[in-house]
């Protein structure tokens, strides 16, 4: 499987189809977060409306980016914080090194971060003789099997339990450990061990943030585990890498958006920890690091504001939409071969790096409006999602055959009562051809379907037959 490279969706889909271990992974995905997001919500009568407050706070900081921007640097420097502005991934990357040269640093901690990701910052500094070394244990687990996260929230949750003993089994045999462990406690309690002393060694700590408070400049990590108050409070250095849409006006905001954060990933009330960091140490504070550095990222987002896209900018990073979609249950993350993923992924990644190289992304997806549904920051994202399916057909990359079957189907739609006479032949005929099973294993034209999964056989009438029926009594079609 291509991990960084969307272009080689299909061919990772269909891999993926046939991985059993995959298949038993994300059936735990969809067993855990789906419904306990469902009674988390149903436990705040006042959701929606939060849904709504966030989702007009966010249009409001994106219509006001260049003050809140400003107001948030001048306030973080104010409290002994620098700002770093970096318009490209690789001024990010090069923004990190500096400030990591400044102490001759060997070793990074690192808490999760999806800019960090974006940008390919544990490969870019390896080559540059920094060890980075994930604290969290989902990102623990992928940078031990040599694989990029798989789900923003949950970077391993394509991995199985004995997958993940395995890992732990051959990685930590340096470190004394020979016995394979079964239990989740124990494993945890391993990769803890071995983890503490790197908290100890390390010169710098690297965060991300989930929030930029611009009236303190502060930063803001939420987190289950405690690693990213290790990572950031025991080097000299606490280096902050995000993206420029993080910040927000005010603490109370902030607040905001956390009772739909948690809720929506996790199906938790609130996070175990909500972390703010504010400057350097203090002379009179216990801990802390010697420097706090802001690596702001802008990477192609500036261009989406006013933009048909701006609404993704309201991402949260909650993964819901991905949660809840059929295709990344079927298929996983790494199918997409991009760090963003699900239909989230498929939005912003043809955003950031151009639709040419990303025109599958937005195809995967069923269009079902499930995402949309959840969404606690409402992103229409069906709507983006068909945007981007239009930009790629306008392109020059869609294959001949492709726009020959849709100008055949644009042909008839355009046809209502030639559709119709189509529609009802269509049936017919798949209905005679998979009269002894009652679906069809394979059929022409439609191998995308029937590669992986069987067509079940049409029954009754068609679709425009049942509407008109029900019209014509009076009924809701």
């Amino acid at each position: 499987m291509e991990f960084m490279n969307p272009g080689a969706f299909k061919a990772n889909a269909r891999e993926a189809l046939t991985d059993e271990n995959l298949r038993s992974a994300m059936g735990q995905l969809a067993a855990g977060f789906v419904p306990l997001r469902q009674a988390a919500v149903d436990r705040l009568p006042e959701f929606d409306l939060l849904r709504e407050r966030a989702r007009e706070l966010k249009d409001h900081i994106l219509a006001n980016l260049d003050f809140y921007l400003e107001r948030f640097e001048r306030n973080c420097t104010a409290a002994g914080g620098q700002v770093h502005w970096c318009a490209t991934a690789e001024d990010a990357r090069q923004a990190v090194l500096a400030i990591c040269r400044t102490v001759d640093a060997k070793t990074a901690t690192k808490g999760k971060s999806m800019i960090a990701e974006e940008i390919g910052l544990n490969p870019f500094l390896e080559n540059h003789g920094i060890e980075p070394v994930e604290t969290d244990l989902g990102e623990y687990i992928i940078q031990l099997a040599d694989e990029p996260p798989s789900h923003i929230i949950g970077p391993a949750v394509h991995k199985t339990k004995d997958q993940v003993s395995d890992l732990f089994l051959h990685h930590h045999r340096k470190h004394g450990r020979t016995e394979r462990q079964t239990e989740p406690a124990k494993m945890v309690a391993e990769a803890r061990e071995i983890l503490r002393q790197r908290y100890l060694d390390a010169d710098v700590g690297i965060t991300g943030a989930n929030y930029l408070i611009a009236e303190t400049g502060s930063s803001v990590i939420v987190t289950n585990e405690g690693n990213g108050d290790l990572t950031q409070t025991l080097p000299k250095i606490h280096i902050v890498v995000t993206s420029l849409e993080k910040v927000v006006p005010t603490l109370e905001d902030m607040t905001t958006f956390l009772r739909l954060l948690a809720r929506s990933a996790t199906g938790q009330e609130f996070s175990a920890y909500t972390t703010i960091s504010t400057g350097p140490r203090r002379p009179d504070d216990p801990d802390g690091p010697g420097e706090f550095h802001v690596v702001i990222l802008d990477n192609g987002r500036s261009a989406m504001l006013g933009g048909e896209v701006q609404d993704m900018l309201r991402c949260i990073r909650c993964g819901a939409c991905m949660n809840h979609c059929p295709v990344y249950h079927s298929v996983g993350g790494h199918s997409y071969g991009a760090v963003y993923v699900g239909p989230m992924g498929a939005v912003l990644t043809p955003s950031l790096l151009g639709i040419a190289e990303t025109r599958h992304l937005p195809c995967a997806s069923m269009l079902c409006g499930r995402c949309e549904e959840v969404c606690p920051m409402q992103i229409p994202l069906p709507r983006l999602l068909r945007h981007w399916r239009e930009r790629a057909f306008e392109g020059d990359g869609v294959p001949a055959a492709e726009r020959w079957g849709l100008s055949i189907w644009a042909w008839f739609a355009r046809r209502p009562w030639l559709y119709g006479q189509g529609a009802r032949l269509a049936v017919r005929l798949l209905r005679y051809l998979g009269r002894e099973r009652g679906r069809l294993g394979k059929l022409w034209g439609a191998g995308g379907w029937t590669d992986g999964r069987d067509l079940p056989a049409p029954e009754g009438r068609t679709f425009q037959e049942l509407w008109r029926q029900r019209r014509g009594k009076g009924g809701a079609a």
